[in-house]
């Protein structure tokens, strides 16, 4: 695509990243074919080759208008598209780099500004958000069922090994994922014990950076993954094997913080190795289990228990994000579930992030569709690979959504 981008923009590293990333896109519209929200309405604008066009002209320095801002407001950031691409467009660089553009040349609504405000606040602040989600809990049985069923029931942790290997990784908590579903990462640390690895908690670690990124707030996503390479790195120092990403969308991010932070002299190098060591617990378990467990328990082992028909939801994060795909299913298959077929299972939950507060009925809609296409196989049990997908989905379903470690540790449990 050819582009003449505002020397001023164009002088900027955002600049010669965006007018690489447009002038790869060759107008196939190969994207359009797996874009979510093109398929629910329909506008070229609110596909990924439309958005292009709306960013070129932006970065272009042409007049932008709420227009733009609400087409790109609208993309899930879900890079669908990116899996598709012939041509290997970085999509979801340029939209991140668009949305912050654009927010310094168009005003948002007072409600608009106040409601991502909000967000930040609540999600970013582990105390204001325990505290609410505690209050949500208490009533929750009070309520009517459509609304109780957006709280999440209260969750036990169950026990977390104690350090006794000489090998050891290091666990991302996160922002919202201890409160919500703090046995994910117990769960996690329990497989890996029973492999002769002893996960650590980084306790100034944080959230990701994901949440401000991609509500445009640039300063508060990097200050984000500076706060974490610092929390990780006496731990980097100590020779741990790797960071662990129990929520795919986290570890998305994590693996890009060494191109986020490039231009940082006092972050850069250290940002690379971070994102070097960084590993979705599918992958290490992947590794592992295939050395230690089978030989160590015998194949037939995991075939004790009785088979369950299971639904595995690939989050976004994992299958476009990390191009991670058929690695959990192997797993969940290798002890012992009946994976049920997910029609159209490249397609987004609804869930991205921030996008079901700020997006409700495009949120909705699309979570009904993957709910309907989950439900098609009629499974015993949802499993995600994300907290935000698993809580987005549990809140539209009677039948149990879990994170597919959980499944897996209980599967095991009687080895531990």
């Amino acid at each position: 695509m050819f582009s003449t981008l505002d020397p001023q923009f164009l002088a900027t590293p955002d600049g010669q990243e965006a007018e690489r990333i447009l002038r790869s896109c060759v107008h196939c519209g190969f994207c359009l074919a797996t874009c979510p929200t093109y398929q629910l309405l329909g506008d070229e604008l609110d596909s990924p080759r439309g958005r292009i066009y709306l960013m070129k002209s932006l970065m272009e320095g042409q007049p932008v208008s709420h227009l733009t801002q609400r087409h790109l407001d609208r993309c899930l950031t879900c890079r669908a598209c990116e899996s598709t691409c012939p041509s290997g467009v970085q999509y979801g660089r340029l939209v991140d780099i668009g949305r912050m553009l654009t927010s310094t040349r168009v005003k948002r609504s007072l409600k608009d500004r106040l409601k991502r405000t909000l967000l930040k606040t609540v999600l970013l602040k582990p105390i204001l958000f325990n505290s609410l989600l505690w209050m949500g809990q208490q009533v929750r049985r009070l309520l009517p069922r459509h609304l109780a069923r957006q709280i999440p029931a209260p969750q036990s942790a169950g026990v977390w090994p104690s350090p006794r290997h000489p090998r050891y990784m290091v666990v991302l908590e996160g922002c919202v994922q201890p409160a919500l579903a703090p046995n994910i990462n117990a769960a996690t640390a329990r497989l890996l014990d029973v492999l002769g690895i002893s996960l650590i908690r980084a306790r100034r670690a944080g959230c990701c950076g994901a949440v401000s990124q991609h509500l445009g707030d640039e300063h508060g996503a990097l200050e984000a993954m500076r706060r974490n390479i610092d929390a990780w790195w006496p731990w980097v120092e100590e020779g741990i094997e790797a960071i662990v990403m129990t929520a795919s969308g986290c570890g998305t991010q994590v693996k890009e913080y060494g191109h986020l932070l490039r231009n940082d002299p006092a972050y850069s190098v250290r940002a690379q190795q971070i994102s070097a060591l960084t590993r979705d617990v599918s992958e290490v378990l992947a590794v592992e289990l295939g050395q230690q467990l089978l030989a160590q328990l015998g194949a037939r082992s995991l075939f004790n228990a009785p088979a369950q028909a299971i639904a595995f939801q690939a989050p976004c994060s994992l299958q476009h994000g990390q191009k991670i795909k058929g690695v959990v299913e192997s797993l969940l298959s290798a002890a012992g579930a009946t994976l049920t077929a997910v029609p159209d299972s490249h397609l987004c939950c609804g869930s991205a992030g921030t996008y079901s507060i700020l997006q409700p009925a495009l949120s909705h809609q699309l979570q009904q569709n993957k709910l309907k296409a989950l439900h098609s196989g009629k499974p015993d049990l949802i499993l995600s690979a994300n907290i935000g997908c698993l809580t987005h989905l549990a809140s539209g379903t009677d039948t149990p959504v879990r994170h597919w470690v959980e499944w897996l540790d209980e599967r095991l449990a009687g080895h531990h």
